[in-house]
């Protein structure tokens, strides 16, 4: 048996401190969004701020649950029913406002909890396999199940299929970066991981001002996790836990109050 002094070294768990500033960053834009979409009258022409810096929010939400549900949490699924929990009390406010289609969509807490959940499963699902405890063909039948779900729950999410796979190709691409090694190999064979993220983020909007703002969004946090974050500050001052868990809902319900009482309803 190896001595302590012979052991591996534990790697180094990548700083959270970012995810101060991401809360800051992800209220603001989403904000701004909504307000432009939902509020402000339309001869303003700030439709260009949804596009752009709205445009930040999503990738952003994404990513801080991404890296939370990989490094900070020890029970994803918990965390994941937490934001769902979000989701459930937003989802009336939220189906009040104004959208060109009358069908059901679920708001984006949904979006988001589905992917934490399927980048959780896929994960077990591939340890388990690679580990002995889970044959080919068991991997196989509920790879087939598992594809089934992300089809019919991306029909009636925000953000939609694409949306629902940014999360698990987050984690990919956060484990592999985050655990890079020295050789000019290893980096490149981390920086191949971390393209699907990149290229899924590219396909989620339809103007290329907001392609290149989600882009640019998700590739500055894969830059974190291969290594920025350590020299990231902690934000001062902090997010209050009641207002980041307030926010989503609260804020919708504020701007169900507004299309209410201006009569978009009608």
């Amino acid at each position: 048996m190896p001595t302590p002094a012979l052991l591996p070294p534990r790697p180094i768990a990548p700083s959270s401190s970012w995810t101060g500033w991401g809360q800051w960053l992800a209220l603001v834009t989403m904000t701004m969004d909504h307000l432009t979409r939902y509020v402000l009258p339309a001869s303003w022409e700030l439709g260009w701020a949804g596009a752009s810096i709205g445009r930040i929010a999503f990738p952003l939400f994404a990513a801080m649950v991404a890296w939370h549900g990989l490094f900070n949490t020890r029970n994803p699924l918990r965390y994941a029913r937490r934001i769902l929990i979000i989701g459930l009390v937003a989802q009336l406010p939220y189906m009040m406002m104004p959208r060109a289609t009358d069908m059901l969509i679920l708001n984006v807490c949904f979006t988001l909890a589905s992917g934490l959940a399927g980048g959780v499963w896929l994960r077990n699902q591939w340890l388990d396999y690679r580990q002995g405890q889970l044959s080919a063909l068991r991997l196989a039948v509920t790879s087939v199940i598992m594809l089934t779900a992300w089809y019919w729950l991306g029909l009636w999410v925000e953000y939609g299929h694409n949306g629902l796979l940014l999360i698990p190709l987050y984690m990919l691409a956060m484990h592999h970066l985050s655990r890079v090694g020295e050789t000019f190999s290893a980096r490149l064979i981390a920086a191949a991981w971390a393209l699907p993220a990149l290229l899924i983020a590219g396909r989620m909007n339809a103007s290329d001002m907001a392609k290149s703002f989600t882009v640019a969004t998700c590739l500055a946090v894969l830059l974190l996790a291969a290594g920025a974050a350590q020299r990231v500050p902690r934000v001062r001052p902090g997010m209050p836990r009641r207002l980041w868990l307030a926010w989503y809902p609260g804020h919708f319900a504020l701007l169900a109050l507004w299309v209410w009482a201006s009569g978009q309803l009608l």
